[in-house]
């Protein structure tokens, strides 16, 4: 069962180095179907697998390097992260799977119509 999560890292991963994303459009998803966890254990594990700093660390050289990250505003955005993680996983462990579920689809299709449209 080690290959499916070595998939969704890549995936993850390479995604993350192309579009700055890779947690909640890519892993919970694919925790949710591949590996069949609930909402919350899909959100729980990309958390833990995103504190590991080590692939979006990879990443961040290599834009940095490029000038392409501004690390103060980084900064920034972890912080408020920390403040956002704690609050979100607490919502999401007081919350049923299906409206958990239901409320991740409607931001994802919130976003797609957002980016589409521009």
């Amino acid at each position: 069962m080690i290959i499916p999560f070595l998939l969704i890292g890549v995936a993850a991963g390479v995604l993350s180095g192309l579009f700055g994303i890779g947690g909640g459009i890519i892993i919970v998803p694919a925790l949710i179907y591949v590996a069949k966890m609930t909402p919350q254990q899909a959100a729980g594990t990309s958390l833990a697998a995103l504190v590991l700093p080590l692939g979006a660390a990879v990443g961040a050289v290599t834009y940095y390097r490029a000038g392409h990250l501004k690390p103060l505003d980084a900064l920034w955005i972890a912080l408020g992260m920390a403040v956002g993680a704690f609050g979100g996983s607490w919502i999401a462990t007081n919350v049923d799977a299906e409206t958990l579920r239901r409320a991740f689809a409607l931001l994802m299709v919130g976003m797609a119509v957002k980016l589409w449209i521009g």
